[in-house]
This record gives structure tokens, C-alpha cells and sequence, in this order.
């Protein structure tokens, strides 16, 4: 009997990635997605860039489902290694993933978010998630795709409690995506 919990159920749960196990999760997606499913190599796969960004991963209950990275640059976030396992891409789960990415991304301070995408992908973040082309700028060609990737740009409005250089030094030492929690440390760092 199946016991996978269907892809629009309400346990589609995308957190922040802060152990091993889920960076391995996040890295057995992406392998999944892009070295069987695409036949991309896996030095491209994994690039270089994992240990400087946050990553994202997406549970289905306890399944791991999905996952995107976060590169931090000057003014502005970008998303890459987008990727769900086949059985989960629909709205609902891309949805709360986006979602989820674009609140921690805005909770940041970051006012603008980037992604590259294919054409069939474009549109979908295009429609699904506001982003719009990015003018002047060619499109891209990455070894073993046929298509050219397009750079996309969406706006973001950061909330009145995003982290900034004024916010509380408590909350800057909080572990990445959970500043309103304190950590286990907190009492000694604030004597």
C-alpha cells in the first residue's frame, strides 16, 4: 500500500536547511532531478557554490520532496538547483516552496530575487510567482542543454522585522531562518 502522502496535503512542509541530514536530502533531490532525470553531469550539478548558500528543503510529511538553493550577493538573492521529485511538481507544493523562499529571502532585508530558467520554466515563474524578464541581458547556454536559460527578476517588499544592522544582536546570533526563536545558547550571550 501506497503510504505517500498526496502532493497537495497540507504536510508539504519547506524548511530551512540547518543539519547534514537535510543537506543530504537536498543533495539526493538534486541528483535525482538533474543527474538521472536530465543527464546532467554531476560537477555541474554540484558546483562549488553549496557552501556558501542556504538551502532549502521541502518534506512531504517526513519524505524529503524538493529543494532550492539561495545565493547572497549585494542587493540581491538568487535562486538556483530548483528542483522536485516528479511525483510532487504541482502548484500547491511549488507554491508553498516560493513562498517560503520569498518570505526568508525578504526576512533578510533583500528586495529583489533572481532566478535563470528555461524557456517551459520561465513562464511558469513568470505566471506562478511574478517574476518578470530581466531586459538587456542575453539569454545563457549551459553545456548539454539545448535551450538558452532567460534571467528572471522578482520584487519583494521586506517586512518591518527584517534583519538589519539595527536589529537586536540576540537575534543575529539565532541559527538562519529561526530569529524569532531563542537558541538554547541565548542566556549566556546575554549577560
Amino acid at each position: 500500500m501506497d503510504q505517500r502522502i498526496a502532493a497537495d496535503h497540507n504536510q508539504i512542509r519547506p524548511e530551512i536547511v540547518t543539519t547534514y541530514e537535510q543537506l543530504l536530502h537536498a543533495y539526493a533531490i538534486r541528483s535525482i532531478c538533474f543527474m538521472e532525470e536530465h543527464g546532467v553531469k554531476a560537477a555541474q550539478t554540484f558546483d562549488g557554490n553549496d557552501y556558501q548558500a542556504t538551502h532549502i528543503i521541502v518534506y512531504s510529511g517526513d519524505e524529503p520532496i524538493g529543494t532550492l538553493r539561495i545565493r547572497w550577493f549585494k542587493d540581491f538573492a538568487k535562486f538556483e538547483r530548483t528542483a522536485f521529485r516528479e511525483a510532487y511538481r504541482n502548484v500547491h507544493t511549488l507554491k508553498a516552496a516560493a513562498e517560503f523562499a520569498f518570505d526568508h529571502v525578504a526576512r533578510k532585508g533583500f528586495e529583489r530575487v533572481i532566478t535563470h530558467a528555461q524557456p517551459k520554466y520561465a513562464r511558469l515563474w513568470r505566471m506562478g510567482f511574478g517574476f518578470r524578464n530581466v531586459e538587456g541581458k542575453k539569454p545563457i547556454y549551459f553545456d548539454g542543454h539545448e535551450e538558452p536559460y532567460l534571467e528572471l527578476v522578482k520584487d519583494l517588499t521586506p517586512p518591518d522585522n527584517a534583519i538589519r544592522v539595527d536589529t537586536d544582536s540576540v537575534v543575529l546570533f539565532r541559527t538562519e531562518g529561526y530569529w524569532d526563536a531563542p537558541s538554547k545558547f541565548e542566556a549566556a550571550a546575554t549577560i
